[in-house]
């Protein structure tokens, strides 16, 4: 097995087509086939199932492209690390819950690494996908929260995927209304006097359960539950519905304007906000830089 064949077999994948990814490669369609079924021999499995319209990975298949983009990921990481990797187009990619501080890190990572080419992802999605994701190795590092609640649930298949998980910081946990809610005026909040109002969740696909959910109170709680994707949508509708959210209340005004505020909530709980990583692996520079913009936005606000 040679990080060139490795490079072979998530490229096809990514393709979709041998021919293609061939091109890609400038390499011969029969020279990538008998390098890929090289790999397979030596791995033992069938890593894609072929067809007239192209390949798909099998269940094995995933398995060794996981691996393969993690030890690719390490070896490029490894040439940042010893300076190899100078002049390289920057890359890196984040999965993180809805915070806007992990948006306010990634502007600042942005504007140190700024470039004529660069390609940065940022990936605000399911706590479920962040954690596949980086399991997967499509993004280095996710950030997500930990508390008494989920813990237990998400330890395990933290554990199980072979990652580990960061504290950043502690936070008791904050209501995110508008700043002409009914309750804005308030210095806290209690539990009972936001059923009245709309609760925006994020919508959390298959694995839409309380251990999932990003807000911190189950939804359980409240009588009027609103299910959204994205913090745009929520935020219209914490404006236009009275609604609210809960969250560790922590929010940029330069990213989120000024019609957002956050006000604590009486409950006696933390939320231990985190990152995610693969365990023992080397962060690449642009990983460590958004590190220390999350570390540095934190310790300000």
């Amino acid at each position: 097995m040679t990080l060139q064949q490795l490079l072979y077999l998530t490229t096809v994948a990514e393709c979709g087509n041998v021919t293609e990814a061939a091109e890609k490669l400038y390499i011969s369609q029969p020279s990538l086939s008998a390098a890929i079924h090289n790999l397979e021999k030596e791995m033992g499995i069938t890593a894609f199932v072929r067809s007239n319209k192209g390949v798909v990975a099998t269940r094995e298949g995933e398995e060794l492209l996981s691996f393969a983009r993690q030890l690719l990921e390490q070896a490029e990481n490894m040439k940042d690390h010893f300076g190899a990797g100078d002049g390289r187009t920057p890359k890196f990619s984040v999965s993180c819950q809805h915070y806007s501080f992990a948006v306010k890190a990634f502007v600042d990572l942005i504007k140190e690494y700024d470039a004529d080419e660069y390609g940065f992802i940022i990936r605000e999605t399911q706590t479920g996908e962040i954690i596949d994701d980086v399991a997967s190795g499509k993004s280095e590092i996710g950030v997500i929260y930990l508390a008494k609640h989920n813990e237990d649930i998400l330890g395990k298949l933290i554990k199980k995927n072979h990652l580990e998980f960061e504290e950043l910081f502690v936070a008791g946990p904050h209501v995110f209304l508008s700043n002409e809610h009914p309750l804005a005026k308030k210095k806290k909040i209690k539990m009972e006097e936001l059923r009245p109002y709309p609760y925006l969740v994020y919508e959390q696909g298959d694995r839409n359960s309380f251990y999932f959910a990003e807000e911190f109170v189950s939804v359980l709680d409240f009588p009027k539950i609103i299910q959204v994707r994205d913090r745009a949508t929520l935020f219209n509708l914490v404006i236009g519905l009275n609604g609210f959210t809960v969250s560790s209340g922590i929010i940029d005004q330069k990213l989120n304007g000024s019609s957002i505020i956050a006000k604590p909530l009486e409950i006696d709980r933390d939320m231990h906000v985190g990152i995610l990583r693969k365990k023992n692996a080397i962060l690449s520079r642009y990983a460590t830089s958004y590190l220390q913009a999350l570390k540095d936005h934190l310790s300000i606000v």
